[in-house]
C-alpha cells in the first residue's frame, strides 16, 4: 500500500514516526523536517524561559533595590539622629516632663520637674556635668522655688557668678577670634593715624573691658597692636639700632678730623671733609629723630590699651573685680539696701568712663607723638607710605578672617542679649523685665549664669547645614 506524504503529515504522530516500523520506511526528509519543527519549538520554548527568567530576576533586582535604598535611607536619618541625640534631649525632655506641673501641687511639682530634668541630663551628659549643676541658679529662681539669694551661696557668693560669666564670655570671644574682628573693624573705621591708631585701640579694649576682665582685654589686644605696629614701623629691634647710631657717627667724625690735621693737609680738604661729614651727620641725625618718634608712638600703642581696659573696666559691674567685691560687701551690710544694680551703676559710671577715656587719649597722643608738629615736617611722604601700607595690611587681615562663622554669630548674639538684659532688669526708672518673676527672685547673677554659663552649652559651634 502506497502512503501519500499528505496522509502522514495529517494522521502520524511525533511517536508514530519514531515507533511504527512502516513508518520509518519513509523517506528520510519527513523525519528532518520533523526535528527541524521540534528544533525550533524548544528552542522558543527555551527563549520564553529565559525571558521569563530574566523578567523575574530583573523584578527581583528592583526589589532589592527599593530594600537596600530604604535600609541606607533609614540608616541615614538614624545616623543623623544619632549625630544630634544630645540636642534631641535638650530639647524634648523639658517638654516629656511638663505634666508634672500641672498633676502635683505647683512647688513641689517644680521642684520635681528641676530634680528629674537634671537627673536625665546628668545620666544622658546631654550638657556638661558641671554645666547641668548650675542649672538651679537658673531655675529655681525664674520658676520661683527659691530666690537667688538663698541659691546662690550654697555653690559660692553670688557677685561671682557674674565675674564667671564674665571669664566664660572672654574665653568664648578668643576662642573664635571675634575680638580680631571687632579690632579690626574700629581701625578701619578711625583711620591709620597714629593718633586715630591709638584712639581706636582704646575704643576697643574699653568697649571689651566693659565686659570682660582688664587682664584678658589687655592679653587678647596687644598681639594686634603690636601687629599694626610692624607693619607700620617695621622690627622693634631695628628702630632701637636707628637711635644709637649717631652717637657712634659722631665718635667716628672726631677721629678723622684730628687725623687730618695731624697729617697737615689743606684747609680746603679739611673743610670739604667736614662738609661731608655733615651732610651725613644731618641725614642720620633726623633718621635717629624719625625712629626717636616712631618708638615713642609704639610706646604709646602698647601703654593705651592697657589704660583703656582700666577705664572701660570701671563703666559695668562686671568690668573689674573691685566693683563686684563693692557689692558684695555692700549686700552683706545692708542686705536691704537694692539701690546698685547693673543698671543704675551704668547709668553712674558710663559718662564718667567717656570722659576718662577722651582726657587719656589726648594726654597719651600728645605725650608719645600721636598728636604733634612733626606730621608737617619732611617725614610726611615716608609716613603716608606706611601709613599706606598699614591700611593695606588692616584690610589683608580683615579679609583673611573671611566671612562671621556660625560660633562668632552665636557669641555676639549672646553677649547683646547679656547687657540688654542686664540693662533692662530694675533699671529703677522704668519698670524693668524682674516684674514678670517674683519680688526679688531674679538677680544679676540669674541672667549672667542663664545666658553665658548654660546657654553658650546649647547651641553647637557650627551650623552642620552649611556644610560643617
Amino acid at each position: 500500500m502506497r502512503v501519500s506524504r499528505q496522509h502522514v503529515s495529517s494522521f502520524i504522530t511525533c511517536d508514530e514516526l519514531t515507533s511504527n516500523p512502516r513508518v520509518n520506511l519513509l523517506p528520510g526528509f519527513l523525519k528532518n523536517q520533523q526535528r527541524k519543527r521540534d528544533k525550533k519549538w524548544r528552542r522558543s520554548i527555551g527563549w520564553s524561559r529565559k525571558a521569563t527568567n530574566l523578567v523575574k530576576g530583573g523584578r527581583k533586582k528592583k526589589k532589592k533595590h527599593i530594600l537596600v535604598s530604604r535600609a541606607m535611607d533609614l540608616l541615614m536619618i538614624v545616623k543623623k539622629l544619632w549625630f544630634v541625640r544630645k540636642h534631641l534631649v535638650l530639647i524634648i525632655t523639658p517638654l516629656l516632663l511638663l505634666p508634672l506641673l500641672f498633676v502635683l501641687p505647683e512647688k513641689e511639682g517644680k521642684c520635681l520637674y528641676v530634680v528629674l530634668l537634671m537627673a536625665i541630663y546628668w545620666c544622658t551628659e546631654a550638657l556638661p556635668l558641671s554645666v547641668t549643676a548650675l542649672l538651679p541658679i537658673c531655675l529655681f529662681p525664674t520658676m520661683g522655688i527659691l530666690p537667688s539669694k538663698k541659691v546662690c551661696p550654697q555653690y559660692f557668693v553670688e557677685t561671682n557668678f557674674l565675674f564667671l560669666s564674665g571669664l566664660v564670655m572672654a574665653t568664648a570671644i578668643e576662642e573664635w577670634g571675634l575680638h580680631r574682628r571687632i579690632a579690626l573693624r574700629v581701625l578701619k573705621i578711625v583711620g591709620v593715624k597714629p593718633a586715630w591708631l591709638i584712639l581706636g585701640m582704646m575704643i576697643t579694649s574699653s568697649s571689651l573691658s566693659m565686659w570682660l576682665s582688664n587682664s584678658a582685654t589687655t592679653a587678647m589686644m596687644l598681639p594686634i597692636a603690636n601687629a599694626i605696629l610692624e607693619s607700620l614701623f617695621g622690627d622693634l629691634e631695628t628702630l632701637k639700632e636707628q637711635c644709637k647710631i649717631t652717637d657712634h657717627l659722631e665718635d667716628q667724625a672726631q677721629v678723622k678730623h684730628h687725623v687730618l690735621l695731624s697729617e697737615k693737609h689743606t684747609l680746603t680738604a679739611v673743610d670739604r671733609v667736614d662738609g661731608i661729614e655733615k651732610i651725613e651727620h644731618k641725614n642720620q641725625e633726623e633718621v635717629r629723630k624719625e625712629a626717636e618718634y616712631q618708638l615713642k608712638v609704639w610706646k604709646g600703642f602698647l601703654i593705651c590699651i592697657p589704660y583703656a581696659a582700666s577705664i572701660g573696666g570701671t563703666a559695668t559691674l562686671t568690668g573689674t573685680a573691685p566693683n563686684l567685691i563693692f557689692i558684695g560687701q555692700l549686700k552683706s551690710y545692708f542686705p536691704e539696701c537694692d539701690f546698685i544694680n547693673f543698671g543704675s551703676w551704668f547709668i553712674f559710671a558710663f559718662p564718667l568712663m567717656i570722659i576718662f577715656l577722651l582726657v587719656s587719649w589726648i594726654w597719651i597722643a600728645f605725650l608719645y607723638g600721636g598728636i604733634t608738629t612733626r606730621l608737617c615736617l619732611n617725614k610726611r611722604n615716608d609716613r603716608a607710605a606706611a601709613e599706606a601700607k598699614a591700611n593695606a595690611v588692616i584690610d589683608e587681615d580683615y579679609k583673611k578672617l573671611g566671612p562671621m562663622s556660625f560660633a562668632e554669630k552665636s557669641i555676639s548674639f549672646f553677649f547683646i542679649l547679656f547687657a540688654i538684659l542686664l540693662f533692662t532688669r530694675d533699671p529703677k526708672f522704668v519698670t524693668g523685665w524682674s516684674i514678670f518673676f517674683r519680688k526679688d527672685y531674679v538677680s544679676d547673677a540669674v541672667t549672667g549664669v542663664t545666658i553665658i554659663s548654660i546657654l553658650f552649652f546649647f547651641l553647637p559651634s557650627v551650623h552642620h547645614c552649611d556644610g560643617g
